[in-house]
């Protein structure tokens, strides 16, 4: 849980922080959870957190080293095909100016 106004915090000095003025870098297990549900990418990930001030909904940067040439619409075409595939449910894909809110609800 995010304090809501600064004060002292346990797990580390950012942590502390009020969470209504700042963006709060943080850990998270999101990485480990992926390679449970992709095998093929675990311990092959690293990851980090971002605390912001919204009431749901999260948000991915990927960064990847590729194997083989893409153009970035091959890149957006295959995470969008995973996205109505394999990972329906799990990954959302769009292109439309949205905000965290729109997502709340979305599975």
């Amino acid at each position: 849980t995010q304090k809501t106004v600064d004060g002292p915090s346990m797990k580390d000095w950012r942590g502390g922080r009020a969470a209504s003025f700042n963006i709060i870098p943080s850990s998270t297990g999101a990485a480990k959870a992926v390679g449970k549900v992709l095998p093929a990418l675990n311990g092959k990930l690293t990851g980090m957190s971002f605390r912001v001030p919204t009431v749901d909904v999260s948000v991915v940067d990927l960064t990847v080293r590729l194997e083989k040439k893409a153009t970035y619409a091959d890149i957006k075409a295959a995470i969008k095909e995973e996205s109505e595939g394999k990972l329906k449910g799990i990954l959302g894909y769009t292109e439309d100016d949205v905000v965290s809110t729109d997502f709340i609800g979305d599975s």
